[in-house]
């Protein structure tokens, strides 16, 4: 291993993820492309990987260019509208082969078990079945999607117990009626359906599609179901990633937390994707996942972790556990989805109306982000609140960061009469004050 240190730091930086996804249910769907790709193996280590940490997996596959395939074979045309497939004989015979050779193929996948690759000593079982009641389509505009249909109904009672039982569940995107009819269904239909009905933590779309981006080309990381219906309706997306999106919104306002549409073409993708703090896809939440906040006493924990590197190197004065507990109240963090990865304190000088900033830190990982101005910007909002008119910072190696962000240089002898009594005249740190 060439660096061990670098390891050892990721792997204590995915604790607390591994902690808040164990026991938890996500619905994993991927198109036909994916494994016309040849991505499914990898695909199958990295679930694999996730069910490993008791993460309970329900899989859900399309067969786009699979039936496709065998449509062509029987040099018969496929045809759609809206996006979606309309469904005649000829169609639903294709879509039964595909799917039925995609399970085969998606469960060989998942009974890899060499040594020294990702899946050894897994012994992984997938259970399948008709799980998924459907009712068709019908006619809509004067279009007949003929056997074309949409999820009526999830069997979520016995996916959950096939899911405790220790058990992944694949499902394909056939469903069927009471009548003991079959109709072709979209597989974000199904995935949609499937994660609402279990009341599943997240729905994760491994696509064809690349990273989204809004009108001025910047990458879509993260959207509200609300912020998202905005941007669908502004017209701009390309349709595949419009599609997706769309049932994002709609899973999300049928009670799933997070969606992740996340491009496969990436090795490992849904790994970074769940594992890193920025992702590598478009996540879209029914609220808003990171806030800054004054802090509680349950955030000494997450404080502590954030300083402890900066205390040991001498850029921060070193405060024990106790002492943050008492001074909680002066602090503010900025959280995401459950971890810390910015603070600061203000302590207040009432007399001379100035509050000092200190202990401002981000975590290195998330750093140039913006995440610091946020937090200053938050602090001087605070400051302006409590009646203060200017605030200071005593720092020793981040002078230019502040100067650049309005502070100026100021002494010892600027600072409010306490503050001086207490300033450590061999840190030697200099003063740079603010007019809020």
């Amino acid at each position: 291993m060439e660096n061990p240190i670098q390891f050892v730091q990721w792997l204590r930086s995915v604790a607390p993820y591994i902690h808040a996804f164990r026991g938890k249910t996500f619905v994993v769907a991927f198109p036909g492309e994916l494994v016309m790709a040849g991505a499914l193996p990898v695909l199958a280590q990295d679930l694999s990987l996730l069910h490993a940490l008791g993460i309970k997996i329900v899989i859900v596959h399309g067969s786009r260019p699979q039936v496709a395939e065998q449509l062509a074979l029987r040099n018969v045309e496929g045809r759609f509208h809206n996006g979606i497939r309309i469904t005649d004989t000829a169609a639903l015979e294709c879509s039964k082969e595909a799917a039925g050779e995609l399970r085969l193929d998606i469960e060989a996948a998942f009974s890899q078990g060499l040594p020294n690759t990702p899946m050894a000593h897994s012994a992984i079982r997938i259970i399948s079945g008709n799980f998924v009641t459907a009712k068709p389509i019908g006619i809509v505009n004067g279009i007949d999607f003929g056997l074309t249909g949409t999820a009526r109904k999830v069997a979520y009672d016995t996916i959950d117990r096939i899911l405790e039982a220790g058990n992944l569940v694949l499902l394909g995107p056939l469903g069927f009626s009471p009548t003991g009819e079959a109709f072709n269904l979209t597989m974000e239909d199904v995935a949609v359906s499937t994660a609402t009905a279990l009341r599943a933590d997240k729905l994760i779309f491994i696509t064809e599609t690349p990273m989204m981006a809004d009108q001025d080309g910047d990458e879509i990381r993260e959207l509200s179901f609300m912020q998202a219906e905005q941007e669908l309706n502004a017209g701009y997306l390309p349709p595949d990633s419009a599609f997706y999106l769309e049932h994002a919104v709609k899973a999300s306002r049928g009670g799933v937390g997070r969606i992740h549409i996340v491009p496969y073409k990436m090795d490992g993708s849904a790994l970074l994707e769940l594992f890193t703090h920025d992702g590598v896809g478009t996540m879209v939440t029914s609220e808003n996942l990171e806030s800054l906040r004054e802090a509680t006493i349950e955030d000494v924990g997450g404080i502590i972790k954030l300083i402890e590197p900066l205390e040991a190197d001498g850029t921060l004065v070193k405060r024990g556990r106790e002492l943050i507990e008492r001074e909680i109240n002066y602090f503010s963090v900025i959280e995401h989805d459950g971890v810390i990865f910015g603070c600061a304190a203000l302590y207040p000088f009432p007399f001379d109306k100035m509050a000092e900033m200190a202990c401002l830190t981000v975590n290195p990982d998330v750093q140039s982000q913006g995440d610091g101005e946020r937090i200053l910007k938050h602090m001087e909002k605070r400051a302006r609140r409590a009646g203060f008119h200017s605030l200071f910072v005593l720092t020793t190696r981040t002078e230019h960061w502040f100067l650049k962000r309005g502070f100026v240089k100021a002494s010892v002898d600027d600072l409010p009469k306490d503050r001086q009594k207490m300033y450590n005249w061999q840190r030697k740190s200099l003063v740079l004050i603010k007019q809020l």
